[in-house]
């Protein structure tokens, strides 16, 4: 059974909705999904990602990895040391939720002497960017001077750029394929409530690539033009240096294989996951599996290099995150237990290891990341 929300979230569910549902009236009647995800998540001062309520951990509405371990950070420190002594330059985060991963990798770098001048934080949400503020204030104020926030990416950028779950929270299409060719699942306004309805595909882009796609009749999926949007501008601001994104995902041999004809769009609330996208609007959380061979494509046909893909457990084990663990004395049982409990649901085929993957792509001479040195996918996306 689904937890009740308070009055308080109630209420601004409704506020959400009423805004969503003037933008389908002002649509005559209708929008894609990928406009719908976009106000659900994004609209200022509603959406879920731009308003005050709690996301991230055991009190929100899903963890992610740095939540459950600073292994998860240290490690991913180490990973990306060597592509900041090639480039000297700065480290920039997408979405830093919480800031728990930005704590642990500035604690690590700060260890290994390998601070960067800068680390900078592109943070779409005013409140979460708050409380990355104070979280970092709190375990860093000695670095305070080297943290920025940046509500656009810059022109320029020389460094590592670093994005965990962030693909999977940008705004999908999503397209149902018929006998007589594919249809835009979008949403439209009922008796009160948001449904589903099909139409024919408007957006070019969307239909061409459902084209190449030719699905069986019946499949439903996504199509994330935001997130290779997202890759071509990422391509375009890094001069030199290194893109790591870490996320859940398939290449698109098995994102759209038969058996998922479902497709993979789901909603979080309060660590439940769910099939309907329309329940609580600006309470849940939206999210669709990352197409990394289309990731892929979009960074290298930007100009960017291919240097590595990979299922998160290879990345992490080759990145050194065994070794972080046992420098924890298993003696010290209060600790030990359960850092290696956090580390088996990191790396677990049955947990994040296999689900989540890790792509790497660089512009300019960065030196090869460990991690991919032993289970680079590469050939399949």
């Amino acid at each position: 059974m689904l937890p009740t929300p308070s009055p308080d979230a109630l209420a601004h569910s409704r506020h959400v909705s009423a805004h969503i549902a003037a933008l389908i009236e002002a649509a005559d009647g209708w929008i894609p999904f990928s406009r719908y995800m976009e106000a659900a998540l994004y609209a200022p001062g509603l959406g879920y990602y731009a308003a005050g309520a709690t996301k991230f951990g055991w009190s929100g509405d899903f963890t992610t990895a740095p939540e459950i371990t600073p292994l998860f950070g240290r490690t991913l420190a180490r990973a990306i040391v060597p592509a900041l002594a090639a480039t000297g330059g700065d480290i920039l985060e997408l979405g830093a939720g919480s800031g728990r991963l930005a704590a642990d990798l500035l604690g690590e770098l700060a260890h290994l002497d390998a601070l960067p001048a800068r680390y900078a934080i592109l943070e779409p949400s005013p409140d979460l960017a708050a409380r990355q503020r104070m979280l970092l204030a709190e375990a860093h104020p000695h670095l305070l001077s080297r943290l920025c926030w940046l509500d656009t990416l810059p022109d320029t950028f020389n460094g590592v750029i670093l994005g965990n779950e962030v693909l999977d929270a940008l705004p999908v299409d999503v397209v149902r394929w018929t006998d007589t060719g594919a249809l835009a699942r979008g949403a439209t306004y009922d008796n009160g409530r948001f449904v589903w309805q099909d139409r024919p595909l408007g957006n070019d882009a969307v239909r061409a690539r459902a084209a190449t796609l030719a699905l069986a009749p019946g499949y439903v999926s996504e199509i994330g033009l935001a997130a290779e949007g997202l890759m071509h501008a990422l391509a375009a601001s890094l001069e030199n240096g290194l893109i790591l994104m870490l996320d859940y995902g398939f290449e698109a041999g098995v994102y759209y294989h038969p058996q998922r004809y479902m497709g993979t769009l789901r909603a979080h609330y309060r660590h439940h996951a769910l099939d309907d996208p329309f329940y609580l609007p600006g309470l849940c959380d939206l999210t669709a599996h990352v197409d990394f061979s289309a990731i892929a494509r979009a960074g290298t046909a930007a100009g960017l290099r291919l240097a590595g893909y990979a299922s998160q457990a290879h990345f992490l084990i080759g990145s050194g995150l065994t070794e972080l663990l046992t420098d924890i004395s298993p003696e010290d049982t209060a600790a030990w237990l359960p850092q290696t409990n956090a580390v088996q649901r990191l790396v677990s085929p049955a947990e994040m290891g296999e689900l989540f993957k890790v792509i790497a792509l660089t512009k300019g001479a960065i030196p090869p990341l460990a991690g991919f040195a032993r289970g680079d996918r590469q050939h399949r996306l």
